[in-house]
Protein backbone atom coordinates (compact mmCIF):
# COMPACT_ATOMS: atom_id res chain seq x y z
CA UNK A 1 0.00 0.00 0.00
CA UNK A 2 1.34 3.43 -0.90
CA UNK A 3 1.24 6.73 0.93
CA UNK A 4 -0.61 9.52 -0.83
CA UNK A 5 0.07 13.10 0.18
CA UNK A 6 -2.37 15.54 -1.41
CA UNK A 7 -2.21 18.98 0.25
CA UNK A 8 -4.16 22.12 -0.57
CA UNK A 9 -2.64 24.52 -3.10
CA UNK A 10 -0.46 27.33 -1.73
CA UNK A 11 1.21 30.09 -3.81
CA UNK A 12 4.94 29.53 -4.33
CA UNK A 13 5.84 32.67 -2.35
CA UNK A 14 3.78 31.42 0.56
CA UNK A 15 5.42 28.00 0.34
CA UNK A 16 8.86 29.62 0.47
CA UNK A 17 7.94 31.62 3.57
CA UNK A 18 6.53 28.51 5.20
CA UNK A 19 9.66 26.55 4.39
CA UNK A 20 11.86 29.29 5.86
CA UNK A 21 9.78 29.40 9.04
CA UNK A 22 9.96 25.62 9.37
CA UNK A 23 13.75 25.76 8.94
CA UNK A 24 13.97 28.24 11.82
CA UNK A 25 11.81 26.03 14.05
CA UNK A 26 13.84 22.93 13.22
CA UNK A 27 17.10 24.78 13.85
CA UNK A 28 15.92 25.95 17.26
CA UNK A 29 14.89 22.44 18.23
CA UNK A 30 18.13 20.97 16.95
CA UNK A 31 20.22 23.42 18.97
CA UNK A 32 18.47 22.15 22.08
CA UNK A 33 19.01 18.49 21.15
CA UNK A 34 22.58 18.84 19.87
CA UNK A 35 24.32 18.22 23.23
CA UNK A 36 22.49 14.90 23.58
CA UNK A 37 24.16 13.58 20.43
CA UNK A 38 27.76 14.55 21.09
CA UNK A 39 28.74 11.24 22.64
CA UNK A 40 28.80 8.03 20.60
CA UNK A 41 25.75 5.87 21.25
CA UNK A 42 25.99 2.60 23.13
CA UNK A 43 25.96 -0.16 20.56
CA UNK A 44 23.57 -3.05 20.89
CA UNK A 45 24.93 -6.52 21.45
CA UNK A 46 24.37 -9.23 18.88
CA UNK A 47 24.71 -12.91 18.29
CA UNK A 48 27.06 -12.45 15.31
CA UNK A 49 27.05 -15.19 12.71
CA UNK A 50 25.52 -17.62 15.15
CA UNK A 51 22.32 -15.55 14.95
CA UNK A 52 21.90 -15.72 11.20
CA UNK A 53 18.90 -18.01 11.24
CA UNK A 54 17.20 -16.08 14.04
CA UNK A 55 17.50 -12.81 12.12
CA UNK A 56 16.77 -14.22 8.68
CA UNK A 57 13.29 -12.67 8.57
CA UNK A 58 14.45 -9.21 9.54
CA UNK A 59 15.29 -6.32 7.25
CA UNK A 60 18.94 -5.28 6.92
CA UNK A 61 20.20 -3.02 9.72
CA UNK A 62 20.28 0.72 9.04
CA UNK A 63 23.19 3.03 9.76
CA UNK A 64 22.45 6.78 9.90
CA UNK A 65 25.13 9.29 8.86
CA UNK A 66 24.84 12.93 9.94
CA UNK A 67 26.04 16.02 8.08
CA UNK A 68 28.82 18.60 8.36
CA UNK A 69 29.53 19.67 12.02
CA UNK A 70 26.38 17.82 13.09
CA UNK A 71 25.82 14.69 15.18
CA UNK A 72 23.37 11.83 15.68
CA UNK A 73 20.79 14.05 17.43
CA UNK A 74 19.50 15.11 14.00
CA UNK A 75 18.05 11.61 13.56
CA UNK A 76 15.92 11.37 16.72
CA UNK A 77 12.61 11.17 14.82
CA UNK A 78 13.87 9.23 11.81
CA UNK A 79 15.54 6.61 13.96
CA UNK A 80 12.39 6.06 15.99
CA UNK A 81 10.29 5.63 12.84
CA UNK A 82 12.70 3.24 11.13
CA UNK A 83 13.02 1.08 14.24
CA UNK A 84 9.27 0.85 14.89
CA UNK A 85 8.04 -2.71 15.15
CA UNK A 86 11.47 -4.15 15.77
CA UNK A 87 11.90 -5.35 12.18
CA UNK A 88 15.28 -3.68 11.73
CA UNK A 89 18.19 -2.62 13.85
CA UNK A 90 18.89 1.12 13.56
CA UNK A 91 22.17 2.70 14.63
CA UNK A 92 23.95 6.00 14.11
CA UNK A 93 27.55 6.74 13.22
CA UNK A 94 29.07 9.86 14.80
CA UNK A 95 32.14 10.81 12.85
CA UNK A 96 34.44 13.46 14.30
CA UNK A 97 33.49 17.15 13.83
CA UNK A 98 37.23 17.70 13.29
CA UNK A 99 37.20 15.55 10.14
CA UNK A 100 39.15 17.15 7.31
CA UNK A 101 38.80 14.51 4.57
CA UNK A 102 35.57 12.71 3.72
CA UNK A 103 37.59 9.91 2.11
CA UNK A 104 39.15 9.10 5.47
CA UNK A 105 35.71 9.16 7.08
CA UNK A 106 34.45 6.79 4.35
CA UNK A 107 37.22 4.33 5.24
CA UNK A 108 36.20 4.55 8.91
CA UNK A 109 32.61 3.96 7.80
CA UNK A 110 33.74 0.79 6.01
CA UNK A 111 35.06 -0.61 9.29
CA UNK A 112 31.88 0.44 11.10
CA UNK A 113 29.74 -1.37 8.52
CA UNK A 114 31.80 -4.56 8.86
CA UNK A 115 31.39 -4.41 12.62
CA UNK A 116 27.62 -3.88 12.31
CA UNK A 117 27.29 -6.85 9.94
CA UNK A 118 29.21 -9.02 12.40
CA UNK A 119 27.04 -8.02 15.36
CA UNK A 120 23.73 -8.24 13.50
CA UNK A 121 24.43 -11.47 11.64
CA UNK A 122 23.44 -9.77 8.36
CA UNK A 123 25.48 -9.66 5.16
CA UNK A 124 24.21 -6.27 3.98
CA UNK A 125 23.10 -2.98 5.51
CA UNK A 126 21.18 0.13 4.46
CA UNK A 127 22.70 3.60 4.79
CA UNK A 128 20.81 6.88 5.26
CA UNK A 129 22.88 10.03 5.05
CA UNK A 130 21.93 13.66 5.57
CA UNK A 131 23.93 16.29 3.67
CA UNK A 132 27.66 15.44 3.90
CA UNK A 133 26.76 12.07 5.45
CA UNK A 134 25.19 11.02 2.17
CA UNK A 135 28.37 11.95 0.31
CA UNK A 136 30.47 9.88 2.73
CA UNK A 137 28.12 6.94 2.17
CA UNK A 138 28.25 7.29 -1.60
CA UNK A 139 32.05 7.48 -1.63
CA UNK A 140 32.19 4.27 0.40
CA UNK A 141 29.73 2.53 -1.93
CA UNK A 142 31.19 3.77 -5.20
CA UNK A 143 34.92 4.04 -4.54
CA UNK A 144 35.73 1.64 -1.69
CA UNK A 145 33.75 -1.44 -2.69
CA UNK A 146 30.94 -0.73 -0.26
CA UNK A 147 28.33 -1.87 -2.78
CA UNK A 148 29.13 -5.41 -1.63
CA UNK A 149 27.77 -4.50 1.81
CA UNK A 150 25.21 -1.74 1.18
CA UNK A 151 21.84 -2.79 -0.20
CA UNK A 152 20.28 0.70 -0.31
CA UNK A 153 21.78 4.16 0.08
CA UNK A 154 19.31 6.94 0.87
CA UNK A 155 20.56 10.53 0.82
CA UNK A 156 18.80 13.64 2.11
CA UNK A 157 19.98 16.99 0.77
CA UNK A 158 23.40 15.68 -0.29
CA UNK A 159 25.52 17.72 -2.76
CA UNK A 160 26.14 14.88 -5.21
CA UNK A 161 27.21 17.30 -7.92
CA UNK A 162 28.97 19.67 -5.54
CA UNK A 163 27.65 22.95 -4.12
CA UNK A 164 28.87 26.52 -4.56
CA UNK A 165 27.14 27.88 -1.46
CA UNK A 166 29.16 29.87 1.14
CA UNK A 167 32.36 30.57 -0.83
CA UNK A 168 33.81 32.25 2.28
CA UNK A 169 34.13 28.79 3.88
CA UNK A 170 36.61 27.46 1.32
CA UNK A 171 39.34 27.54 3.95
CA UNK A 172 37.86 24.31 5.36
CA UNK A 173 39.14 21.19 3.52
CA UNK A 174 35.77 19.42 3.74
CA UNK A 175 34.00 22.38 2.17
CA UNK A 176 36.53 22.41 -0.66
CA UNK A 177 35.83 18.71 -1.24
CA UNK A 178 32.15 19.56 -1.74
CA UNK A 179 32.86 22.03 -4.55
CA UNK A 180 31.86 20.87 -8.06
CA UNK A 181 35.44 20.99 -9.36
CA UNK A 182 37.06 19.13 -6.45
CA UNK A 183 39.04 15.87 -6.88
CA UNK A 184 36.44 14.06 -4.76
CA UNK A 185 33.64 15.09 -7.12
CA UNK A 186 35.78 13.99 -10.05
CA UNK A 187 36.15 10.56 -8.42
CA UNK A 188 32.38 10.29 -7.99
CA UNK A 189 31.82 11.22 -11.63
CA UNK A 190 34.16 8.42 -12.72
CA UNK A 191 32.68 5.17 -14.12
CA UNK A 192 31.30 2.72 -11.55
CA UNK A 193 30.31 -0.35 -13.61
CA UNK A 194 28.47 -3.10 -11.79
CA UNK A 195 27.63 -1.08 -8.68
CA UNK A 196 25.15 -3.24 -6.73
CA UNK A 197 23.70 -0.60 -4.39
CA UNK A 198 20.30 0.95 -5.04
CA UNK A 199 20.36 4.72 -4.44
CA UNK A 200 17.47 7.02 -3.52
CA UNK A 201 18.24 10.75 -3.36
CA UNK A 202 15.77 13.17 -1.75
CA UNK A 203 16.28 16.80 -2.73
CA UNK A 204 14.30 19.96 -2.03
CA UNK A 205 13.56 23.02 -4.14
CA UNK A 206 14.02 25.16 -1.02
CA UNK A 207 17.32 23.67 0.11
CA UNK A 208 19.42 26.81 0.61
CA UNK A 209 22.67 24.86 0.99
CA UNK A 210 22.46 23.33 -2.47
CA UNK A 211 23.66 25.66 -5.24
CA UNK A 212 22.30 24.91 -7.73
CA UNK A 213 19.32 23.21 -6.06
CA UNK A 214 19.35 20.19 -8.37
CA UNK A 215 22.88 19.26 -7.31
CA UNK A 216 21.35 17.03 -4.64
CA UNK A 217 20.21 14.63 -7.38
CA UNK A 218 22.27 11.61 -8.40
CA UNK A 219 23.00 11.75 -12.12
CA UNK A 220 25.37 8.91 -12.94
CA UNK A 221 24.90 6.41 -15.78
CA UNK A 222 26.27 3.47 -13.81
CA UNK A 223 24.19 3.91 -10.66
CA UNK A 224 20.72 2.51 -10.00
CA UNK A 225 19.38 5.83 -8.73
CA UNK A 226 15.94 7.29 -8.06
CA UNK A 227 15.70 11.04 -7.40
CA UNK A 228 12.78 12.26 -5.31
CA UNK A 229 12.01 15.97 -5.31
CA UNK A 230 10.56 17.15 -2.00
CA UNK A 231 8.51 20.33 -2.20
CA UNK A 232 7.86 22.87 0.52
CA UNK A 233 10.71 22.25 2.99
CA UNK A 234 14.38 23.16 3.37
CA UNK A 235 17.67 21.45 4.17
CA UNK A 236 17.31 21.05 7.94
CA UNK A 237 13.75 19.75 7.73
CA UNK A 238 14.58 16.85 5.42
CA UNK A 239 15.50 14.32 8.16
CA UNK A 240 12.65 15.34 10.48
CA UNK A 241 9.61 16.02 8.28
CA UNK A 242 6.94 13.29 8.68
CA UNK A 243 6.35 12.95 4.93
CA UNK A 244 10.04 12.46 4.21
CA UNK A 245 10.47 10.04 7.12
CA UNK A 246 7.59 7.93 5.80
CA UNK A 247 9.05 7.99 2.29
CA UNK A 248 12.49 6.95 3.57
CA UNK A 249 10.98 4.06 5.50
CA UNK A 250 9.12 2.88 2.42
CA UNK A 251 12.24 3.25 0.28
CA UNK A 252 14.06 0.91 2.66
CA UNK A 253 11.14 -1.51 2.70
CA UNK A 254 11.31 -1.81 -1.08
CA UNK A 255 11.61 0.16 -4.34
CA UNK A 256 9.90 3.56 -4.55
CA UNK A 257 6.68 3.04 -6.50
CA UNK A 258 4.51 5.16 -8.72
CA UNK A 259 0.78 5.67 -8.33
CA UNK A 260 -0.03 2.50 -10.28
CA UNK A 261 2.15 0.42 -7.99
CA UNK A 262 4.89 -0.19 -10.55
CA UNK A 263 8.49 -0.02 -9.48
CA UNK A 264 10.27 3.19 -10.38
CA UNK A 265 12.84 2.60 -13.11
CA UNK A 266 16.52 3.36 -12.82
CA UNK A 267 17.28 7.06 -13.20
CA UNK A 268 13.65 7.99 -12.51
CA UNK A 269 12.56 11.25 -10.90
CA UNK A 270 9.59 11.47 -8.58
CA UNK A 271 8.06 14.29 -6.55
CA UNK A 272 7.06 14.17 -2.89
CA UNK A 273 4.73 16.98 -1.89
CA UNK A 274 4.54 17.98 1.77
CA UNK A 275 1.59 19.64 3.46
CA UNK A 276 0.98 23.14 2.21
CA UNK A 277 2.41 22.75 -1.30
CA UNK A 278 0.39 22.87 -4.45
CA UNK A 279 -0.43 19.99 -6.73
CA UNK A 280 -1.29 16.34 -6.35
CA UNK A 281 0.35 14.00 -3.94
CA UNK A 282 2.80 11.24 -4.70
CA UNK A 283 2.54 7.57 -3.86
CA UNK A 284 5.68 6.22 -2.22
Amino acid sequence: MGLTIAPLPVPRSGAALRAAFLEAVVLAGHVLLYPSGVREERREGGEGRAGDRAGAGQLPPVLLLHGFTDNRSVFVLLRRALGAGGLRRVETYNYSPLTLDLRVTARHLARRVEELCERSGQDRVDLVGHSLGGLVGRYYVQRLGGDARVRTLVTLGTPHGGTRVAPFMDAHPLVRQMRPDSPVMAELRAPAPGCRTRCVAFWSEFDALMAPTGTARIDHPDLDATNVEVTGIGHLALPVHPAVITAVRRALDGPVRDAEGAGVAEGAVRKLRTAGTEGEGMVV
